[in-house]
């Protein structure tokens, strides 16, 4: 080993050996690479560290300790509202100053790959004295006393009910599980299943975020290596534009997953070439095989989870990706036809750009090229809404974009369209041809790009009412509606756009180079074991784009890699592939 390598952060030292799940070595989670991994440069890393610097994905040692101090406040207050809970619940004093409670983070913050100025995800954990109630009442009055925290608002309704609030300039969603625990000891070990026993759902469903990152972090074999290239394919989706859970596309928590999976397929290399590992491995999965960190944990505490052989409505899933804490779930269960595809291509024109890059024949610039939208597709969906204050549109624009995959959901069942691509990036500018002009931070516009069907006309009508019934709908059922609120669904032709959005904006989109991948040519990995026939991919609603290339199967198969038990795995192929069950 070099005596670069040995004094790099990034580095093959310290790196844990592979994944035991116990049983046989033939029942281990298997990897490749473990010898010399092809295009290892550690020169790469340098390069690739600074880019990343240039986009601002790295604090500040001053910003970082800011944080730690705005989570110290938060973590005081807390302990202060849970000792006053105590007491009016006629606790000894002396007993209620050590029953504790604490603030822990998870996210990409606990995961060490957060950006600057971003949000904190934190949960607090009390005793199982303390009632949610107190939380949303009792909390917030705290926090609202406090001069350093603004902003304070409760989402009681949400699937994880939480509090948004701004302390010192930080935003921070902060969830809340009761523990049954009559203290809350500061050396609070999260990992064990049976500390679920007798918690409520919604409590399991806060805790279950710090156990999945925590999970993450213990399931990859060199934490540094994995930041550093997570922080990397973050980023990178999110220039590409399929970087939003609410979207179809993936959340931050799925792309972490996506990356430790490629950390334990090649545990020895480093950074750079984990990018491009990550690249070839998600370019040719066999989708929807799930992907998997480590084996399901055989409990069963009456809690759902992500199970094909019981759950008929998992088999339909696009895309899983399940997370490594019980219980279960698919992060991904957004994902559609369409933004599947959309996916697939991106990691093809990636493992293009990466290929180029480790050669040596392009920078990293190549890589993080902002995605070619507007210029891409004739037709286009915009959806505008609108209201009167800005308080009423931060709920309705949140309530619009939260049912815009049902939308696209929609028109990929519309017959003349092959494929939707909707666009992340939200548009606060109000259009030229709005039928009433509202103020530009109260209006916002989403845009869905369409490839259609050759020899097929296009009708959207059905599509479009049924959405905009749907959201004023919902709007009315949770009495969100108010004077001023509308939502406008348009088809327009690219010529239109100049209508909703500047010049400027078109103007700068160019054809991007890498918008047609090159063959790749990679040398192969080594051949994977003998295994299961793997299933064929989901049937889409429609063919699949004409712009997404077909690969020719290149090296080794990846898709064995997320170990389930054969029966398992049998009873899932059978359950969806009837037809084939002999043949395997």
């Amino acid at each position: 080993m070099s005596k670069k390598w040995s004094t790099s952060k990034y580095s093959r030292r310290n790196t844990r050996k592979p994944f035991p799940f116990g049983g046989t070595n033939q029942q281990r989670m298997k990897t490749v690479g473990t010898s010399a991994v092809s295009y290892d440069d550690p020169t790469l890393n340098q390069p690739l560290e600074e880019y990343l610097a240039s986009f601002g994905v790295f604090e500040t040692e001053q910003e970082t300790q800011h944080r730690r101090s705005v989570l110290g406040v938060l973590n005081k207050l807390v302990k202060t509202w849970i000792r006053e809970e105590s007491l009016k619940q006629n606790m000894a004093p002396a007993v209620a100053k050590t029953v504790g409670g604490k603030v822990l983070c998870f996210g990409s913050y606990r995961l060490g790959v957060h950006n600057k100025g971003a949000d904190i995800d934190a949960l607090c954990v009390a005793p199982q004295h303390i009632r949610r109630r107190s939380f949303f009442v009792e909390l917030r009055k705290l926090l609202e006393s406090h001069p350093l925290v603004k902003d304070v608002r409760a989402i009681e309704a949400a699937y994880v009910p939480l509090i948004k609030l701004d302390v010192d300039g930080i935003e921070i969603d902060l969830l809340f599980s009761r523990l049954p625990l009559a203290k809350i000891p500061d050396s609070l070990d999260l990992d064990s299943n049976v500390m679920l026993q007798d918690m409520d759902p919604k409590c399991v469903r806060s805790l279950n975020g710090c156990r999945v990152t925590d999970a993450i972090l213990r399931l990859v074999p060199n934490v540094d290596n994995f930041r550093l290239a997570l922080r990397a394919v973050k980023l990178w989706a999110k220039r590409r534009g399929i970087y939003s859970n609410a979207l179809g596309y993936l959340g931050g928590v799925s792309w972490a997953m996506l990356v430790a999976r490629t950390c334990q397929l090649y545990p020895n290399a480093l950074p750079a070439t984990l990018v491009h590992k990550f690249f070839l491995v998600f370019s040719q999965w066999k989708w929807p095989q799930p992907v998997l960190l480590k084996r399901p944990d055989s409990v069963n505490l009456g809690f759902p989870v992500w199970d094909p052989r019981v759950n008929v409505s998992d088999r339909e899933h696009a895309m899983p990706v399940i997370t490594p804490a019980y219980p279960h779930q698919n992060s991904t269960f957004n994902v559609s036809a369409s933004t599947r595809s959309v996916m697939v291509e991106e990691f093809k024109i990636g493992l293009a750009a990466t290929e180029r890059i480790l050669k040596g024949e392009c920078g990293w610039q190549r890589l993080f090229e902002k995605q070619v939208f507007f210029n891409k597709y004739q037709n286009f969906v915009v959806l505008l809404a609108s209201s009167a204050t800005q308080e009423d549109q931060l709920k309705w624009s949140g309530l619009v974009e939260s049912r815009i995959r049902h939308l696209v959901a929609s028109l990929e069942n519309n017959d003349a369209v092959a494929l939707a691509r909707v666009n992340p990036e939200c548009y606060k500018t109000a259009p030229a041809n709005a039928t009433s002009q509202p103020p530009a931070n109260c209006c916002a516009m989403w845009f869905i790009g369409l490839q259609l069907e050759t020899s097929r006309s296009l009708d959207l009508s059905h599509d479009i009412q049924t959405f905009t019934e749907n959201i004023n709908s919902v709007g009315g059922r949770t009495n969100m509606l108010r004077e001023g609120m509308a939502i406008q669904v348009r088809h327009v032709h690219r010529r239109e756009l100049k209508e909703y959005l500047p010049d400027s904006l078109l103007c700068r989109e160019h054809t991007s180079p890498d918008t047609k991948h090159e063959p790749h040519r990679s040398p192969a990995p080594p051949a994977a074991p003998t295994r299961l026939p793997s299933p064929p991919a989901a049937a889409a609603p429609r063919p699949a784009p004409p712009t997404a290339t077909k690969r020719p199967a290149e090296g080794g198969d990846y898709t064995d890699a997320p170990l389930w038990s054969a029966p398992f795995f049998i009873f899932y192929v059978a359950s969806m592939y009837q037809n084939k069950l002999r043949k395997i």
